[in-house]
């Protein structure tokens, strides 16, 4: 078990890397903005997801989180508005790649300013089932002693990885290398992005018709857990 000061800080980048890299709405957002309108309008959209995690924990620490896990209607109504917002981005992201098809669309695209990714990833993760979710349960015990096993909390494949890492919870090194891991990644995805595109003639339309997807298939799989709450 981790126990020291650079084995939690170390654990909490892990962790933090580990949440932030599975495919999902937030990275689909940061893709499309990477690609159309550079690395710092991918970057900053991973701002504005990360700003979203900032806002969970401080209502974490305040104790109001509380406030939602004990009110299943405002829950389900938070699901059912991100879904309408992820299906309404997807439409706005099939527009660009259809865009970026054409001749014409060979420069990025700058419409919007560095703020359009940071708000649209903002609001988006504010209303994410997955982050909510995260932050109700996972996220309110990091912030008590006690332990977390790491991997076992990774999207996807945690069941697979469980008992791998296991660190004291409690510790200010592991929120902050959380949040340190999410930086490493919100820098480095656009990176490997940018980088691609260069030698991808093709991979700009590829990317943000995939995100429309993502955004797609995400949103409507939302709306509808958020009706089956509801109904």
């Amino acid at each position: 078990m981790a126990a020291s000061p650079v084995a939690s800080l170390g654990a909490g980048i892990l962790f933090g890397l580990a949440l932030a890299a599975p495919p999902g709405p937030m990275n689909a957002v940061i893709a499309e903005e990477s690609v159309l309108r550079g690395w710092l309008a991918g970057f900053t959209a991973g701002l504005g997801a990360m700003a979203a995690d900032a806002c969970f924990f401080v209502l974490a620490l305040v104790g109001i989180v509380t406030v939602v896990q004990n009110a299943p209607t405002l829950r389900a109504a938070m699901i059912l508005a991100g879904g309408g917002l992820m299906l309404y981005f997807a439409v706005g992201a099939a527009t660009s790649a259809r865009e970026a098809l054409s001749v014409d669309s060979a420069a990025e695209t700058t419409e919007g300013g560095m703020g359009r990714g940071f708000r649209k990833a903002f609001v988006l993760a504010l209303t994410n089932p997955y982050q909510i979710a995260f932050w109700l349960t996972v996220g309110v015990g990091l912030l008590e002693p006690g332990t977390v096993d790491i991997l076992e909390k990774t999207p996807y494949v945690g069941a697979e990885l469980a008992g791998l890492v296991v660190v004291r919870t409690g510790s200010p090194l592991l929120l902050a290398g959380l949040f340190g891991g999410i930086v490493c990644w919100i820098v480095g995805f656009p990176a490997a992005l940018r980088a691609a595109g260069r030698r991808v003639d093709r991979l700009t339309p590829l990317v943000a018709g995939g995100s429309a997807v993502v955004l797609a298939g995400f949103g409507l799989l939302f709306v509808a857990d958020g009706l089956g709450v509801l109904l």
